[in-house]
């Protein structure tokens, strides 16, 4: 028995595409490929002039509180160690020091541990 199979739908014979219209297609192209090929290099927000170091944007609390737990850990352990290399006014004044430190490490693993309970 033969089967009767229907025809392709009619395209235009211009553009060899059902309803697509060829400069609309040429321009799809053309974006797609700059947008892969010539990327534009994305807008920085001015630094203030003498500014040498930045923080990420998309960094989330977390990240930036252990950093600065960190960071202060370390500082700690150096005035430490310089404090007890000093003797009179200079090893007070180096003790000062240690003890704002650890009073802001403190402060931040606080904020820390609310951030990120464990």
């Amino acid at each position: 028995m033969f089967k009767v199979t229907p025809n392709p739908p009619e395209t235009d014979s211009s553009s060899g595409h059902a309803g697509l219209d060829p400069q609309k297609l040429d321009e799809a192209a053309e974006r797609a490929l700059s947008f892969y090929l010539d990327p534009k290099p994305q807008t920085q927000k001015k630094q203030p002039p003498g500014q040498l170091f930045t923080v990420v944007d998309d960094l989330d609390s977390e990240c930036l509180l252990a950093n600065l737990s960190e960071t202060l850990a370390s500082a700690n352990v150096m005035i430490n160690e310089l404090a007890f290399d000093l003797e009179g006014s200079p090893r007070h004044f180096a003790l000062g020091i240690q003890q704002m430190i650890e009073l802001s490490q403190l402060l931040a693993n606080r904020a820390l541990d609310i951030v990120d309970p464990r």
